[in-house]
């Protein structure tokens, strides 16, 4: 007879991630909350995205909660709801979406939608906005603005529109020079024309 297969042990939690736990059963939510940002920022942990997902949640964060559990494999109705509030947030601006990620999150490579995430930002940088960076896709702001311009929907599951009106503003300086001489050299016209046709019926009505 053939031994049966033994369980694997699960691999332990972080010590960031315990701490958390000993801090939301303490109720202190917020604290939890900043020490796993802190460690997340440093290294990516699967389990304190995870938790930090649900204590966003719990606080009734839900863009929060939605920017942590889209790097993550979670789904259900909560993650759902999370990241549609998380989309509506950032008006489906793909960059700002991105930036908004946990920094390990940005850095890791193989999240399918984390993926097309970075992929929808640097189109959307390539085409005069600010993308990500080079560098494990770090938002780059050394091309335009503070935050990387539009990300597409492939990242964030249906979003399907880039931010509009970047630079929408640019050349709104009033009108032209070429457009004034062209105002002044029509009037002028317009005055000879008169001029001229009174000078022309004096000729013809003597008197």
């Amino acid at each position: 007879m053939s031994e049966e297969p033994q369980e694997q042990p699960a691999s332990p939690s972080s010590g960031a991630v315990q701490r958390a736990r000993a801090d939301l059963a303490a109720g202190r939510e917020w604290k939890a909350r900043e020490r796993l940002v802190g460690h997340l920022a440093a290294e990516y942990d699967a389990e304190a995205l995870e938790l930090l997902g649900e204590v966003s949640y719990a606080m009734r964060d839900l863009p929060a909660a939605g920017a942590a559990w889209f790097g993550t494999t979670r789904r259900g109705k909560d993650v759902d709801e999370s990241v549609e509030a998380w989309r509506e947030r950032h008006g489906d601006h793909f960059a700002q979406m991105w930036s908004s990620l946990p920094r390990s999150v940005r850095e890791l490579e193989g999240n399918k939608r984390v993926d097309a995430l970075r992929r929808r930002a640097e189109q959307v940088g390539s085409s005069g906005g600010a993308g990500v960076g080079a560098g494990h896709g770090q938002p780059g702001q050394a091309r335009a603005g503070q935050t990387p311009a539009g990300q597409a929907g492939a990242g964030p599951a249906r979003a399907g529109r880039v931010g509009a009106g970047v630079g929408d503003d640019a050349g709104d300086g009033g009108p032209d020079a070429a457009t004034v001489i062209a105002l002044v050299l029509g009037v002028l016209f317009v005055a000879c024309a008169v001029i001229g046709l009174v000078t022309v019926l004096g000729w013809l009505v003597p008197g």
